[in-house]
């Protein structure tokens, strides 16, 4: 682990930043361009573990991967392959849901075994919808009947595909990572959602336009229910845009100080959800300016509590559970019980380490409650990163308020924003948190 003390500025932050390319983006694009079978490039790609996991993913699946600065390229194959049941390819998914999620039906066309693992902490996130799912399509696994990781996928080339019924209502990367596959199966995919909600539904149509840019056609006119021809991937290069999500964290910066933050390359329109983001900044009190140079938010004089429903976009959670906790009234965050399957369990994670700072946090069944109080920083506890990118950044934010906030595992942000201490330093003109 990595302690890092989160600096404190004596003024609002004022500043400009670039972030990474969005790692949502650009792996679908890694595993697009490795099941076209030709060579492809994908520039902005963000030097990150999660990038790295993809790309070591592919080249295990047999796909030729060079990667130079935030430029990615594969090279032509005859398909993707695993190894002997004895000997199987071997796939490290990481912490990475796009990895766990998104390669398994990609192996699924495959020939040969190919053996799935993780972090310990990734063994415990549910991959049982996958896998059965997958198991429907004709694809041969063996789990051990644990529905997570690890499990062997032993293939003989694709899959025969066709049509399946899941519930995706724990995430909606069960849906993508079908999708993003589908076509290379035999039969194409059918494939129809029946439970609650799928949660993060831009992701979905993340995915959806992805695929059409690719070539390849999706029939998603009837609800919860997407249709994916067979056939060829189309062999393209990608542009990735900047993670919105991640940028969020900065712009955060800008409400809670009462500052001011541009972000660089923001784009016109996108179907990432961290683009929700700015409606509920602007929610707490902020002014929302796209301007020639970036997207610009100007935090208010006063922060206001806010309520606000994350179901589509649960990733913002932890960075607007932050800023709540540092308003001054009570907020409401719904729609993310889904969170509880993510790298750690989110909302339990942000109750304790909120309260532990002397906030209020409530649990209830799809979200928190955040009654803010006066938070302290704590000599004896530092603040819970839990392995979680995303919660590692929330400290930093409480850290801008509340003098003394140490986050124990800083390193982990490296899945997302390769240097965030650097880059958080920059904008804060302070010398870098130790």
């Amino acid at each position: 682990m990595s302690f890092w003390s989160a600096p404190t500025p004596a003024a609002p932050v004022t500043g400009t930043v670039s972030v990474p390319g969005s790692k949502s983006v650009t792996n679908r694009a890694l595993l697009l361009a490795g099941l076209s079978g030709g060579a492809c490039r994908v520039d902005g790609a963000p030097p990150t573990r999660d990038t790295t996991l993809m790309t070591g993913a592919l080249t295990a699946l047999g796909v030729p991967v060079t990667t130079e600065g935030d430029t990615v390229r594969t090279g032509a194959h005859g398909g993707l392959r695993g190894g002997t049941t004895e000997f199987p390819a071997q796939v490290d998914c990481g912490l990475a849901g796009t990895v766990m999620r998104f390669v398994p039906p990609a192996a699924a066309t495959a020939r040969g075994a190919v053996r799935f693992d993780g972090d310990p902490r990734a063994r415990e996130r549910p991959m049982g919808t996958v896998l059965d799912a997958l198991r429907a399509l004709g694809a041969r696994i063996d789990d051990g009947g644990a529905g997570a990781l690890p499990f062997l996928l032993d293939g003989d080339g694709p899959a025969r595909g066709g049509e399946v019924t899941i519930d995706a209502s724990a995430s909606s990367q069960f849906v993508s990572g079908l999708l993003l596959s589908g076509a290379r199966f035999e039969r194409g995919l059918t494939l129809r959602h029946d439970g609650p909600p799928v949660p993060s539904l831009p992701h979905i149509a993340m995915t959806v336009d992805m695929l059409r840019q690719a070539g390849v056609t999706v029939h998603d006119d009837e609800p919860d229910t997407w249709r994916v021809e067979p056939g060829p991937i189309a062999v393209r290069d990608w542009a990735i845009e900047p993670d919105l999500s991640n940028a969020a964290v900065f712009l955060a910066a800008a409400v809670v100080t009462g500052g001011r933050v541009t972000v660089r390359g923001w784009p016109a329109a996108s179907t990432q959800p961290g683009v929700h983001v700015l409606a509920v900044l602007e929610r707490f009190g902020a002014r929302v300016e796209h301007r020639p140079e970036g997207l610009t938010v100007t935090g208010p004089d006063r922060l206001s509590g806010v309520d606000v429903d994350l179901h589509d976009a649960g990733e913002l959670a932890p960075t607007v559970a932050a800023v709540a906790a540092l308003a001054t009234g009570v907020s409401r965050l719904r729609g993310i019980g889904h969170l509880r399957g993510h790298e750690t369990d989110r909302l339990a994670a942000l109750a304790t380490e909120i309260t532990a700072l002397g906030g209020s946090v409530t649990e209830t069944d799809d979200g928190l409650v955040i009654d803010p109080k006066p938070l302290t920083g704590r000599a004896d506890r530092p603040w819970g990163a839990y392995a979680d990118h995303r919660m590692a950044t929330a400290g930093a934010i409480v850290g801008l308020v509340v003098p003394g906030i140490v986050v124990d595992d800083i390193g982990c942000t490296d899945k997302t924003i390769p240097d965030f201490p650097g880059r958080w330093s920059a904008l804060l003109g302070t010398a870098e948190g130790r």
